[in-house]
């Protein structure tokens, strides 16, 4: 049983932060987190893209933001059940117990929920043996841009990830060859993205098809991908060899085991008093993307503030007779525990 005075559940940014907040306060965190690194999102769907709202940073790439949070927390010594799913919640003794999908137990009186938009599955095409193949050549995330290095790789999809991605491994020289395949002629990306992907295929650097969709995997002699058919609108079946074949359509969210605690929902999302963000079970607070309140911008700046919030509500729930006066980090410094 892991003890502990906030459990957070989410360990991307906000849920980050938010053990700072509590850091100060001296209160200690624990975090839980599905996936096998802390970040959420920003380490696992796109490090490399840059982020433009964070006060101080004109410019921060999202995995870089992910490494200064954990610096700035490291003092603090927070605790981390990382490749886990909270699955139950229970009360016992004025503490909740939260039992995970490995069936890991944490115990603590304060339940901070920053789930981001809740557990991820990526939306997959409707190809026969896709899940044959997964990991032996098919991926629905790039978490590691090296993994590409030499090789050839095609990727489906027509929004902002997929741009993205197709210019990294091309500016950057990792890959040895790479197709972008597009269903439509028109992408959902930003336009300087799609500008430049243009470009890059205009100069043959790599090989845009449109109006196309990869629709058969061919694997060699040893189960890994070799190659991919590609259907076109009006030239019939194309084929090209790969050495990966990533579709990059984007991730479903949804709210997992937590739809099942007992909390006040609002298509998808939790509903949380704006004043400390609580939710209708007391004790438990739900920070960043996986809550909604009336004007909510689903902004890592807004879950800063609303991590901030909570953690001076679970001040006062933990210590009600104790005072907290408010301590600028300019005069005190940061201490750990």
């Amino acid at each position: 049983m892991v003890d502990t005075d906030i459990l957070i559940i989410g360990a991307g940014p906000c849920g980050l932060f938010t053990v700072f907040e509590a850091g100060l306060l001296k209160l200690h965190c624990h975090l839980i987190d599905s996936l096998p690194v802390p970040g959420g999102q920003l380490t696992e769907i796109y490090p490399k893209k840059p982020i433009y709202d964070i006060p101080g940073y004109p410019i921060v790439q999202a995995g870089d933001l992910v490494a200064n949070l954990m610096k700035q927390i490291e003092v603090f010594k927070p605790g981390f059940t990382l490749g886990e799913t909270a699955q139950t919640i229970e009360e016992a003794e004025g503490k909740f117990i939260v039992t995970t999908n490995k069936g890991t137990q944490h115990r603590a009186p304060v339940i901070m929920i920053a789930g981001g938009l809740g557990v991820f599955e990526p939306r997959k095409p409707p190809i026969a043996n896709l899940e044959q193949v997964e990991d032996k050549g098919v991926e629905y995330i790039i978490r590691d841009p090296e993994f590409y290095r030499n090789k050839r790789v095609v990727i489906s999809g027509g929004g902002d990830s997929a741009l993205d991605w197709t210019i990294y491994l091309k500016e950057n020289k990792i890959v040895k060859n790479l197709v972008l395949v597009h269903r439509r002629t028109s992408f959902r990306g930003h336009l300087d993205s799609v500008q430049k992907v243009m470009d890059m295929a205009h100069a043959g650097e790599i090989e845009l098809i449109t109006e196309s969709e990869v629709t058969a995997i061919h694997t060699g002699n040893n189960g890994h991908v070799a190659s991919v058919v590609i259907k076109h609108a009006t030239q019939g079946d194309l084929v090209r060899e790969t050495d990966h074949f990533i579709p990059l359509f984007g991730l479903t969210p949804n709210l997992g085991p937590i739809a099942d605690w007992g909390l006040d929902l609002e298509k998808g999302s939790v509903k949380v008093n704006t004043f400390d963000y609580s939710t209708n079970r007391p004790g438990i607070y739900a920070i960043g993307d996986i809550n909604t309140y009336p004007g909510k911008l689903k902004l890592i700046l807004c879950g800063f503030h609303e991590g901030t919030l909570a953690v001076q509500s679970a001040f006062a729930r933990l210590y009600p007779n104790k005072k907290n006066v408010l301590k600028y980090t300019t005069v005190n410094g940061v201490s750990g525990f």
